[in-house]
């Protein structure tokens, strides 16, 4: 029997952790918010243990730990992490292949590997284990038909892709670089210059292209949010409409990811919920004024 001060305890993870994804479990009914919100709370503690680790060396050392913790908690061990007792529920009640969050911890090794990825096909990779997985675990949750899994992967990367555009500046901080270096090379941009942060024509031209690619994989991703539970598909679009609205504002910026962090106002974020909400009732009205003028 799981606690409901637990789910409080996500439900409060989650809005300090993300606003955005806060935001969009508020349209989903309370029992799949919850689920939500264990399913974040897990995502969060085990990226926390690699972004604030003091050492990789920590790092490697304490997800080992709860790599360990979470194979005996999915196991039937109870008692373990408070996190790890929700989630295993979360992940009993819904279903959810325990690859998923394996995979999840996987991303994080490549994290604290400190790699350079030489082309887009190796970062897709870590975009898949780190964002794509995190999809498909709420996918499960929410409910679907089929190929909405295909989707849900198509749209982790377009976020996630969305996110490593947003954060250079504070990646290359972590001495992280995630943009592709074959791509950078293409585009005329030595390693230098990002290290210097120059925004110059050829950084532009490489953001543009990688704004182009995370666009194309949302419009992938499209076709799968209706084939989910209409209980929490609306949720999955509002996520997907501030994600894109991430992406504009960076566009709006020039580009500029070293000095402006995007953003979008909270105001935006219930301006694109209620847009999405009157979408379907404006839809019905033109049908039936399209019926009557037959």
């Amino acid at each position: 029997m799981i606690a409901d001060g637990l789910y409080r305890e996500a439900a409060a993870a989650t809005a300090r952790g993300s606003k955005s994804f806060f935001l969009a479990s508020r349209f989903f009914p309370p029992e799949m918010a919850r689920s939500a919100h264990a399913v974040y709370w897990f995502c969060r503690h085990t990226d926390d243990l690699v972004d604030e680790c003091p050492t990789p060396d920590q790092g490697r050392r304490d997800l080992e730990a709860w790599a360990a913790a979470l194979r005996q908690t999915l196991a039937g061990q109870s008692g373990l992490h408070p996190i790890l007792d929700l989630f295993a529920h979360t992940v009993r009640t819904h279903a959810i292949p325990h690859e998923f969050p394996f995979d999840l911890i996987e991303g994080m090794r490549m994290d604290l590997a400190a790699v350079r990825y030489r082309t887009f096909t190796d970062l897709r990779v870590f975009c898949y284990r780190v964002a794509s997985v995190v999809g498909l675990m709420m996918t499960q949750v929410i409910g679907f038909r089929d190929p909405a899994p295909a989707h849900a992967i198509d749209l982790g990367i377009a976020m996630q892709l969305t996110n490593i555009l947003r954060d250079v500046g504070e990646d290359l901080d972590r001495g992280r670089i995630y943009l592709p270096l074959e791509e950078m090379a293409e585009a005329g941009y030595p390693e230098a210059d990002l290290h210097a942060r120059r925004v110059t024509p050829a950084f532009i031209r490489l953001m543009e292209s990688q704004a182009e690619r995370a666009r194309w994989y949302y419009q992938q991703a499209e076709p799968g949010i209706p084939l989910l539970d209409r209980r929490g598909r609306f949720a999955v679009y509002v996520a997907s409409d501030v994600y894109r609205g991430i992406l504009a504002r960076i566009e709006a910026n020039g580009y500029d990811v070293f000095s402006r962090r995007a953003v979008v106002p909270a105001w935006r974020k219930y301006s694109i919920a209620a847009r999405r909400l009157a979408a379907p009732a404006a839809r019905s009205s033109l049908e039936r004024l399209a019926f009557w003028r037959a």
